[in-house]
């Protein structure tokens, strides 16, 4: 299938847990069934983590996971507990916090035995991983097949490219819908820490790009992995990669900015100036 030419969206909420922040999450959700949008979801199986700790927890949470299934959103395993226990930063990372890099191959197992022994129990189907502050090295890439996980959230590049062990990773790059060339572009919120401003904006983002808001199934059938050892260098050095993507949407912000000038039209606003700044910074 030929690849389309044009941008397209994945939305991802990271730490997913009974104690996330459910106010807010009432009205995420309802605006995301209401646009018919499929996002990716980053779920704790076991969270012990005090900094999510943001309300009090749900009893009902693997009902409405189920459901969230039953939707057909993705639900990716966020880890195991969302403790950082390493000073490690991984393959896509430069911060030095993570529950899996640079712990034994023996350690890293039993975390995602464990993990995937819950969602198995609770009846969640999960085959993509997103590591809690996007920290994984080499051998959680290894074990990850092992436990019927084949897709990777993960790293700066354009769209999605095909790693060892016959994994496919597909990139994080932003935090919020905004203009951005051609490619797959995933938007990663962390909903505990919004404010009503951040509500809204999301809320008036998802309405005004729906038609480019895609699903992972769908992203991954219209644009194949590459399969190079190039990109896949590139995806993990990132200072890198993270430098060259920030300054691609710099210069695709300010191309658009001359363009709607030439043309008398006005550019579609960004909120902040963070709104290029990387995913994996916010965390």
């Amino acid at each position: 299938m030929r690849r389309p030419r044009a941008e397209q969206f994945l939305l991802r909420f990271d730490d997913i847990c009974p104690t996330m922040r459910w106010d807010l999450w009432a009205e995420i959700e309802a605006c995301l069934v209401e646009h018919s949008v499929k996002p990716i979801l980053a779920v704790v199986p076991d969270n012990r983590d005090p900094g999510l700790r943001a309300d009090r927890p749900a009893a009902d949470f693997w009902d409405r996971a189920r459901r969230w299934q039953t939707l057909g959103w993705t639900i990716a395993l966020h880890g195991y507990q969302h403790l950082y226990v390493a000073r490690a930063a991984g393959l896509t990372n430069t911060r030095k916090k993570s529950e899996f890099a640079s712990l034994p191959s023996a350690a890293q197992a039993e975390k995602l035995q464990r993990g995937t022994e819950i969602f198995a129990r609770e009846g969640i189907r999960a085959r993509t991983w997103i590591a809690p502050g996007d920290a994984f090295d080499a051998v959680t890439v290894s074990l990850l097949p092992s436990f019927g996980i084949d897709i990777l959230s993960a790293g700066w590049f354009w769209r999605p490219l095909a790693g060892p062990h016959r994994t496919t990773w597909v990139p994080c790059q932003i935090s919020i819908l905004r203009p951005v060339p051609p490619g797959v572009w995933t938007v990663c919120s962390h909903h505990n820490s919004w404010t009503q401003a951040d509500l809204r904006e999301f809320q008036t983002g998802v309405a005004r790009h729906r038609d480019r808001i895609s699903t992972l199934e769908r992203i991954l059938r219209e644009w194949p992995p590459v399969a190079s050892a190039w990109s896949y260098r590139f995806c993990t050095c990132p200072r890198l990669s993270s430098l060259m993507v920030r300054a691609q949407l710099k210069f695709w912000k300010m191309w658009r900015s001359g363009s709607a000038r030439h043309s008398g039209a006005e550019s579609e606003p960004c909120r902040n100036p963070q709104a290029s700044a990387p995913a994996q910074q916010l965390h």
